[in-house]
């Protein structure tokens, strides 16, 4: 486990590592050039580099920390992947219900099985979970999946925003996190595609927040990520599904 830098949560738990790239917002992902740089470190867990890889070892690090945490659970992989056995994934599930005083985050491009999934289960009370929709044609889709769970919170991750989404139905959404693309090669996001998303979670009454504008600035101007900041239509985006938690 680490501390995280992504804006949204606190710590982050991967007891698997690695994926493979099923949609256009994967094109660039960070995760995997982080991986490649661990695997020449010669990290643990990552003699495989990018390849999908459980970590049976890894599974009760939540339950040594007491203090009440935010997980984002898998940011190095995808725990819906078709590589992960329901066994294992019963498993996590196991020690998030052992430890109800922390809330996880779980993000996957592979909404179609969270349905599959959870038909024979319950979401735990203290999971989060979201899908990614970086698109219309590829991350629109994952919505419908998602409303098809019954889970506290579900959350939408559109990042990297890379066309505008036209309108979106966000019934039974708690929660839309947008940005854009960071890294050597991104793809620019455009203000109007992100204040599409902002004005139509206003209007369902789904809270919104803005990550950041990624190698692109609001002027379509080429910059380091930190100098085009988060500021979306003159304001900043921090808001959280549940106000319990909006000091994270």
């Amino acid at each position: 486990m680490s501390m995280s830098t992504i804006e949204w949560t606190e710590q982050t738990w991967n007891p698997a590592t690695g994926c493979t790239k099923v949609s256009p917002g994967c094109k660039h992902c960070y995760v995997e050039v982080m991986a490649r740089r661990l695997q020449a470190m010669r990290a643990g867990g990552y003699d495989r580099g990018f390849e999908f890889a459980l970590h049976p070892k890894r599974l009760m690090q939540p339950t040594r920390r007491k203090k009440p945490t935010t997980w984002f659970v898998n940011s190095m992989s995808d725990l819906f992947h078709e590589e992960m056995p329901d066994t294992f994934l019963d498993q996590v599930f196991n020690v998030i219900r052992q430890t109800p005083q922390h809330q996880y985050q779980i993000l996957t491009k592979r909404a179609e099985r969270l349905p599959e999934y959870f038909a024979t289960r319950d979401c735990p009370e203290n999971v989060w979970l979201g899908v990614s929709v970086e698109d219309r044609r590829y991350g629109l889709p994952r919505i419908n999946y998602l409303r098809q769970v019954s889970a506290s919170v579900r959350f939408l991750s559109v990042e990297p925003l890379l066309e505008d989404l036209g309108e979106m139905d966000l019934s039974a959404m708690h929660w839309v996190i947008v940005g854009g693309e960071s890294g050597r090669k991104a793809r620019p996001m455009r203000e109007a595609w992100a204040l599409n998303v902002q004005e139509q979670c206003e209007a369902a009454g789904v809270a919104f927040f803005f990550k950041q504008w990624g190698g692109w600035g609001a002027d379509g101007v080429r910059r380091n990520k930190k100098a085009n900041g988060r500021s979306l239509g003159g304001r900043t985006w921090d808001a959280y599904p549940l106000e319990q938690v909006s000091l994270i």
